[in-house]
């Protein structure tokens, strides 16, 4: 696979992205929602730390959020700088079309969400109350490096009463599937993903080398 096929993959990826998180940022009011199907529906939040909403003061409590944020948004910017280099080299190196591809949706997954860490902050309004304006005449509702990540997709399959035999959960009212995310999370979940399941067709030459030593 070419670093062009490679390129349009992840532009693609960008793109679609990023045109749904400005729509929604645009149309929508920070905690609505739409419900598409039973089971999917549109609701928009935003999240300004980690996966799961998780922030870095959660688990270092002398860190303030606003510098935990900072640090976050800097350490995702090496990360993504240090899977592109993974991404040239697989591609350089002539790596498998699955590594490749998975490395892709990684990078493009990580990127959609640094645009919206590191600019967002400046190119919107507030989304509080009212719906946000893109590029607004005073300024954006943060500084740039601590805008929030827009998450919007939200498929909850079933809900209901779980059964009260089972431990510690029975008789409390459970959600799944409950958590919100976007297109950006859905490329990194899927990369991941390609990389455990075809584990030994994305590292076709390390497996070789395991089952050589393992022959001496």
């Amino acid at each position: 696979m070419s670093l062009k096929k490679a390129s349009i993959l992840i532009l693609i990826i960008l793109l679609v992205d990023q045109i749904s998180k400005i729509y929604i940022k645009t149309h929508f009011v920070l905690g609505d929602g739409e419900k598409v199907f039973n089971w999917f529906q549109i609701l928009f939040i935003e999240n300004n730390g980690m996966a799961w909403g998780a922030k870095l003061g959660d688990f270092l409590s002398f860190i303030s959020d606003r510098t935990g944020k900072l640090i976050l948004t800097v350490f995702r910017l090496v990360a993504i700088v240090g899977i592109g280099y993974w991404l040239v080299n697989t591609i350089r190196t002539k790596g498998s079309k699955i590594l490749i591809v998975a490395i892709s949706l990684i990078f493009a997954g990580a990127l959609g969400n640094i645009i919206d860490s590191v600019f967002y902050g400046v190119l919107f309004s507030d989304s509080y109350g009212e719906v946000s304006t893109f590029l607004p005449k005073g300024e954006g509702y943060d500084t740039l490096f601590h805008g929030r990540v827009v998450d919007m997709l939200h498929f909850p399959m079933w809900k209901g009463y779980l059964p009260e035999w089972l431990p510690f959960l029975g008789g409390q009212y459970f959600t799944f599937f409950n958590p919100v995310f976007n297109i950006a999370d859905m490329a990194i979940s899927s990369g991941i993903g390609l990389l455990l399941v075809f584990n030994k067709k994305a590292f076709p030459k390390e497996n070789i080398s395991k089952e050589v030593i393992k022959e001496d």
